[in-house]
């Protein structure tokens, strides 16, 4: 939770507020207390989407069906004013992490407790649907596993048949992953469609992945519509429960039970009071939240309401903070709080001195590879953003001095989401830089958008990280299948070049892949008259000879491979036995010391576009300089774009610091998706995907047995 900040308001309908829980382009959701102690999520609209009379009309509907939904399983309403200057709606506040949370940060649920849930959520859905309402986004993030219970949460986008009007007849509302395929295909949204969503979110929870897998929105809604379910051999030790959940997946909607039926064929026990029914670590995280709320922030006065501020004694909002932390305080106990939270309680309740009104750090986190198979590109990208750091920092007129905290995530999937948990957990971390491959972001993904904090990756570059919420994640390098057309624009430059052979290797990833068919798309464009000849060869194909033979017998004049440094060794040793002397490139992926060592003569000539400089490029010698005094050593790949990612960063903060302080995280990330920085490689300005939109590229080749930057290949043409 952030600090309000002066042009906050210290009162909304009855709630004194105490801090900000997110913010977005939209409006702000705060944290605010009744005067009987009760906390509420209060969000409130901006006041220029109030003036639009349907977005009125709408918002006026969500509070009229929140209120209609009066089930425990369900947060409820707690008080809305629609016609206010800012509409808000109040809702009850649940300590604890959303579904997508949990399962992110520990992993799948047991089947047990896979029942359970869906018996709760099932029981939700009941009342909702037995209303005439539809809920139309049933996902993990809309799930909160409370300290009592599981809670179904964001009504934001239910409707009444009735009240379809107020959304266009081409709108698809819903999350891609969990939306059934009707409302993929653009048909209206029914009670079975949230059975269906429920389902997707049943077969996560149970496995940790999408029923309907990951990639593109188009791919993932392409094969909801066309595919059946892949449910994973976790869900298949249970044949009762798999057999459920095909029937919930349904393609046809009069297949599925309707949500009374699924709650009566989960015959698990419905969840009573208390998380028995969850593995302890996620009850570990839901007592974290819940001990948290003894903590909570002083009341702030604010430039909007500063006569409002609790009195120092006395009866009103004090006392009522004093009832309401001996609930909390027991709450904790309930769940293991034990001396710790007493502790807690009895430090929130001292005076407040100059310790706890000292300012506060600035800081960049760095989520890294410091220690596995990537930590060469991870302490690269780390000691890039701690020489932007040093930087700043060295400069007279500084408005604020930074530091960086670091969490080596190993290059795991399974470590990502502490490493995540690490920096969030810290106030004062305002943006992280990374992660630095592509397995550990999905993990964090959620982490980090629930937190409203930036997360800027320069490598970790692939098209889409499942369906999980991106909000908060910037790429500031070109995703890496660009390289295609890169790769285009680079053979455009050479002579006689006339048919391009690609040979993709299967046991490289699927961005190659992604990149082998961006470059057959694209490259005529750049080299008119151009022709392709393709192959792709099975994973585990040691001998590549037959392919390469046949490659060379169609008579390409320019090569490229995607697949494995091992297997473009091959490639280059059996191209250089042949006497071809062709042009030959390589996904930047592949190449490096690993191909290098293999290639050994082999590999004199063949060049690749990555989207970074390296340690040669001239535009970044002032930076090396600096590393070579600081650490002994010419950079590293990746040292250049992570010290311009911090620059970024540092840019926008100091605008905030401007303009009256220090920034919210959720405002930080508003400001950096807007406008644009030029930073020591190229300019940086991101799309509504939050991509970088510069898809600049580098040419890179082996001269003398080592990789030699050669400069930046040429933009796109304009148009």
């Amino acid at each position: 939770m952030e600090q309000l900040h002066p042009s906050d308001p210290s009162r909304i309908g009855g709630h004194r507020l105490l801090g900000r829980l997110g913010a977005g382009g939209m409006g702000v959701v705060y944290l605010g207390r009744t005067d009987d102690g009760a906390l509420a999520a209060v969000k409130v609209i901006r006041a220029e989407y109030a003036e639009e009379s349907d977005f009125r009309a709408r918002f006026r509907r969500e509070a009229e069906i929140a209120a209609e939904v009066e089930s425990p399983w369900a947060v409820r309403i707690t008080g809305a004013d629609p016609d206010a200057p800012e509409p808000w709606l109040a809702t009850s506040f649940v300590a604890g992490p959303s579904l997508a949370e949990a399962v992110s940060a520990h992993g799948p649920l047991p089947l047990r407790a896979v029942r359970i849930l869906g018996k709760a959520l099932a029981k939700a859905l009941q009342v909702m649907h037995a209303q005439g309402l539809v809920h139309r986004d049933v996902k993990p993030g809309n799930v909160l596993l409370g300290m009592d219970r599981p809670r179904l949460i964001d009504f934001g986008i239910a409707r009444g048949g009735e009240h379809t009007a107020l959304t266009s007849a081409d709108a698809v509302l819903g999350t891609p992953g969990f939306l059934p395929p009707e409302q993929a295909e653009g048909r209206p949204a029914e009670p079975s469609g949230d059975v269906f969503s429920l389902g997707c979110l049943l077969a996560y929870a149970a496995t940790g992945r999408l029923p309907f897998g990951a990639g593109t929105v188009e791919a993932v809604l392409y094969r909801t519509v066309h595919d059946e379910p892949d449910l994973g051999p976790e869900l298949l030790a249970d044949p009762e429960l798999t057999a459920l959940l095909r029937t919930c997946l349904a393609k046809h909607p009069d297949i599925r039970p309707t949500a009374a039926a699924l709650d009566e064929a989960l015959v698990e026990d419905t969840p009573g009071e208390g998380t028995d029914w969850l593995p302890d670590p996620v009850v570990a995280t839901i007592a974290e939240r819940a001990a948290a709320l003894l903590g909570l922030p002083g009341i702030e006065e604010t430039v909007a309401d500063p006569e409002a501020a609790p009195a120092p004694g006395g009866t009103g909002p004090a006392s009522s903070r004093r009832r309401f932390l001996q609930i909390a305080a027991g709450a904790v106990l309930a769940i293991g709080g034990g001396t710790a939270g007493w502790l807690a309680l009895r430090e929130d309740e001292k005076p407040k001195g100059t310790a706890a009104t000292a300012a506060r750090a600035w800081v960049i986190g760095v989520q890294a590879d410091l220690s596995g198979p990537q930590k060469a590109a991870g302490i690269a990208q780390e000691r890039g953003v701690r020489l932007a750091v040093d930087a700043f920092n060295s400069r007279k007129d500084k408005p604020f001095t930074l530091t960086v905290a670091t969490a080596d995530d190993a290059g795991g999937a399974d470590r990502s989401a502490a490493a995540a948990t690490s920096l969030i957990s810290d106030p004062d971390v305002l943006a992280v830089i990374g992660p630095t491959g592509n397995a550990t972001v999905t993990p964090c993904l959620e982490l980090y958008g629930e937190a409203a904090l930036p997360l800027l990756t320069v490598s970790a570059l692939a098209s889409a990280f499942s369906v999980a919420d991106r909000r908060s994640f910037f790429q500031v390098s070109p995703i890496s299948f660009i390289q295609g057309s890169a790769l285009g624009r680079q053979l455009a430059r050479e002579r006689g070049v006339s048919r391009l052979g690609v040979l993709c290797d299967r046991d490289g990833d699927v961005e190659g892949w992604q990149a082998i068919l961006h470059a057959t798309r694209t490259i005529a464009g750049y080299v008119p008259g151009a022709t392709v000849h393709p192959r792709v060869v099975p994973r585990g194909t040691q001998d590549l000879s037959p392919v390469v033979t046949d490659m060379l017998a169609h008579g390409v004049d320019a090569f490229f491979y995607t697949g494995t440094p091992q297997g473009a060794a091959r490639t280059a040793t059996l191209l250089a036995a042949a006497g071809y002397r062709g042009h030959r490139a390589a996904d930047y992926a592949v190449m490096g010391p690993e191909f290098l060592a293999a290639a050994g003569p082999a590999a004199e000539g063949w060049q690749f576009v990555a989207p970074y400089t390296g340690p040669e490029a001239p535009e970044t010698a002032e930076l090396a300089r600096a590393h070579q005094a600081a650490y002994g050593t010419p950079p590293g790949i990746w040292t250049a774009e992570a010290y311009d990612a911090a620059g970024l960063v540092i840019d926008r903060l100091v605008t905030a610091a401007r303009g009256g302080g220090r920034p919210a995280r959720a405002d930080l990330l508003t400001a950096l998706a807007e406008g644009s920085y030029r930073g020591l490689t190229k300019e940086y300005a991101f799309g509504k995907d939050r991509t970088v939109k510069d898809n600049a590229y580098f040419l890179h080749q082996v001269e003398g047995g080592r990789i030699r930057y050669v400069g930046p290949v040429a933009p796109a043409a304009a148009g």
